[in-house]
């Protein structure tokens, strides 16, 4: 994963202003009219003179394709002659759902990064020695002007004249957006530019979060959630786990609810309660049927993980736990709540996207918006969140749901209320984090190696605090939610407060994924 990851940059500003215009441009649309969408590439580039790359037209060019993905339409080629707000009438209608790709890649805002290279830097100091030249396999580096010279036509990219040169001279460059890639899913297309195999993409958008020229875009919900939110259907927003900490030390968790109201939520939810309900459910999947009917249960909250797991592992799909994910769980408990009403997922993630467009799934949870969309939409209204009155803080979730936020957190609460039910049945637990460990987990699973375990797996290295969507460093979004677990009423799912809807669906429960 980049190092970058965290760290606020020109490409996140951009988004971030793209996110807060598309929003602003939502709130204050009169029908029939987005001309002004027109005037935004302006406002976010103006002048004449180039910031960030060689033309200012280039990057006009740039964010208006970002724009496009903000609505939810395709991003164009350099070669199609239309205006941004082409097909834009579309995105009025607040059913509109993602139209595949989810993924997609600028194509004229790739740098088409060198792919798997190895290459000699200046600082080679021509040793005496030249290690590099004795261990190469294939006679591919020579001694030219006192440096070091690799053959390209010859090097195999071994990379054992990285491995030995004294002076770390020699480096392998990789592709960020591939590197990031769990899945191997990115190639390049006949000018050397970034291109996704959209087959085996899982929308996990690590490519997206990993690439320092902002080449990649994920599409959004912004523009149709902010017009049911002007409607007069009412609209709940379920708050993922990880949104600890994501809006700065301002937001704190008594101030959420009414933080989401300020933008025209009818109120915040957190999806932690969701959470408790799927460990519940995964626990007693888990006590019947492994290792009686099954060899290992695979937990299934991380949509990429789980759509991994079925692309390259179709053989043990069935052991993929069945349970609906916590997102889906909340959006069916708020509509019975409130009948006739719209969710908005709030969240780390751009797989939750896809999930939601599920036809299964359409009825449970109408938007997906990730964190960074959601920062945009407050920026727009200029919510401040030191003036806001705090309600009750969201103190009605176990810590152990609120845990599934961070790698391992899934697991330890299925063993937690396994342990709760059943104090003597032993719980062995394997978990990886990141696609390319997830699949050498299954890789070992199929082997037998985890018969009878408890599998837990995270597309995002460190789980979703680490999703494409989020807007703070990992490390200090898994202390806030370790932080935000330590108020928590109640420690395990068992325990949660929301006793009266776990009484209400108790006899039921196995039965919600029907």
């Amino acid at each position: 994963m980049s190092g970058a990851r965290g760290i606020y940059t020109s490409v996140n500003d951009i988004r971030k202003r793209v996110f807060a215009e598309i929003a602003k441009l939502s709130y204050e649309y009169k029908e029939g009219d987005l001309s002004k969408l027109e005037e935004i590439p302006y406002r976010i580039i103006p002048g004449e003179i180039s910031t960030y790359r060689e033309s200012v037209f280039l990057e006009r060019a740039i964010v208006e394709e970002r724009m496009r993905l903000a609505m939810g339409l395709d991003v164009r080629s350099a070669s199609e002659q239309a205006p941004v707000s082409h097909r834009a009438e579309e995105c009025i209608k607040p059913e509109k759902y993602y139209e595949p790709p989810l993924i997609n890649i600028i194509k004229f805002a790739c740098h088409a990064c060198p792919d798997n290279v190895v290459k000699v830097t200046d600082a080679c100091q021509g040793c005496l020695a030249h290690p590099c030249r004795e261990v190469c396999p294939k006679d591919a580096i020579t001694l030219k002007g006192g440096r070091s010279h690799i053959d390209p036509d010859k090097c195999i990219k071994c990379g054992r004249c990285v491995d030995v040169c004294p002076y770390s001279a020699i480096i392998r460059m990789k592709r960020p957006c591939a590197s990031a890639c769990g899945m191997k899913a990115i190639g390049s297309d006949e000018y050397g530019r970034a291109q996704i195999d959209q087959e085996k993409c899982v929308s996990c958008g690590m490519c997206l979060a990993n690439c320092p020229f902002g080449a990649i875009g994920d599409k959004a919900q912004i523009f149709q959630t902010i017009q049911a939110l002007r409607s007069d259907v009412p609209v709940y927003a379920a708050i993922a786990p990880a949104v600890a900490g994501q809006f700065g030390p301002d937001l704190t968790p008594e101030k959420i609810r009414p933080a989401f109201q300020a933008l025209g939520f009818a109120d915040a939810i957190e999806v932690a309660i969701g959470a408790d309900l799927c460990t519940i459910e995964e626990a007693g999947d888990f006590v019947r049927e492994v290792p009686d009917e099954k060899p290992f249960m695979a937990t299934s909250c991380c949509p990429a993980w789980a759509m991994m797991a079925k692309k390259m592992f179709p053989e043990l799909s069935d052991y993929i736990s069945m349970a609906l994910t916590p997102m889906v769980l909340t959006g069916r408990l708020i509509k019975r709540e409130h009948p006739g009403c719209k969710v908005a997922f709030i969240g780390p993630c751009a797989a939750k996207k896809l999930e939601a467009s599920r036809r299964t799934i359409r009825s449970d949870v109408d938007f997906v918006l990730t964190f960074e969309e959601v920062k945009g939409m407050f920026e727009a209204k200029e919510v401040d969140f030191k003036n806001l009155e705090p309600l009750d803080a969201m103190h009605g979730a176990s810590a152990d749901g609120r845990g599934f936020a961070i790698t391992g957190g899934v697991a330890a609460a299925v063993e937690h209320c396994i342990k709760d039910l059943y104090p003597e049945r032993e719980v062995k637990i394997a978990s990886a984090q990141g696609l390319e460990e997830c699949r050498k987990l299954l890789t070992l699973a199929k082997k037998g190696t985890y018969n009878g375990y408890l599998l837990e797996g995270m597309a995002c290295p460190g789980g979703c605090v680490a999703g494409a969507g989020t807007v703070q460093p990992i490390s200090k979004s898994t202390a806030a939610v370790n932080k935000h677990k330590k108020v928590s009423t109640n420690q395990h799912s068992l325990q949660s407060n929301y006793q009266d809807w776990l009484g209400e669906l108790e006899e039921g429960l196995f039965e919600l994924n029907e």
